[in-house]
């Protein structure tokens, strides 16, 4: 399907993402960031691998009931046992934010670790805000300016939206128009990343109702699991490969 024809039918669908979005929001469960600390270290030793996981409400760890089960947790443990070496990992996350305010607000208070690895994890909230591509092209391809400039040597990795059409808590219609706006930012995302030497990964290839937590938004602590290991084979694509 063209990005026009994406786009017009998105419209066109508009007034069901008004009508069911509106009830969605007043009856979903709102859950906040799990406990625990948002840093952590795997190994013995100085780390070779110091990960970045930084974005929206999946980076933040919502969904799971403790740090230890989250997206960047998993990923560090994932990591160090394919890598063999020490992992250190810092979680950024905020729930709700797009792409500008993460540029805007997390990254230019984040510290001046030497961050190796990066994972970003950002593009949902910009779907479900109704942000046009525009919006999004200008948000999010400087906030990967701003990672690049600031980390020139880290492999840098985007982990685009979830299939919506798979979210449990998303009614038919809503899931469906939903799906077309991601379509729309992913493939200008995707481009993005190409331009500004950061490596896109692919969706979940698979998405089951277990992965989600009780809200049937955000990932459960297998969710996370699941993902963790989706995305290692982008992180450390030559380890995997040689694996």
């Amino acid at each position: 399907m063209t990005r026009v024809r994406m786009a017009v039918q998105s419209w066109l669908l508009y007034p069901v993402y008004v009508w069911q979005g509106l009830g969605l929001r007043r009856r979903i469960e709102r859950m906040p960031p799990p406990p625990g600390p948002c840093h952590g270290h795997l190994g013995a030793g100085e780390p070779e691998i110091r990960l970045l996981v930084l974005g929206d409400s999946s980076a933040a760890g919502v969904g799971v009931s403790s740090m230890d089960d989250s997206l960047a947790a998993r990923l560090a443990e994932r990591l160090s046992v394919l890598s063999g070496r020490a992992v250190s990992w810092v979680s950024r996350g905020a729930n709700s934010a797009t792409s500008a305010e993460v540029r805007d607000f997390v990254v230019p208070n984040l510290g001046q670790e030497p961050f190796t690895h990066i994972l970003l994890s950002i593009g949902t909230n910009d779907v479900k805000n109704w942000h046009s591509t525009r919006r999004f092209k200008r948000s999010f391809g400087t906030l990967l300016y701003a990672l690049r400039a600031r980390w020139p040597e880290a492999r840098i990795v985007w982990s685009p939206p979830v299939d919506m059409l798979r979210v449990p808590a998303l009614p038919r219609g809503l899931a469906r128009v939903l799906a077309l706006r991601a379509a729309l930012l992913e493939r200008l995302g995707r481009r993005l990343c190409i331009e500004r030497g950061i490596v896109p990964a692919t969706t979940l290839p698979r998405v089951e109702p277990a992965g989600f937590s009780r809200d049937g938004f955000h990932a459960s602590a297998e969710g996370a699991a699941y993902t963790a290991g989706h995305l290692a084979a982008f992180i450390l694509p030559d380890r995997l490969a040689g694996a």
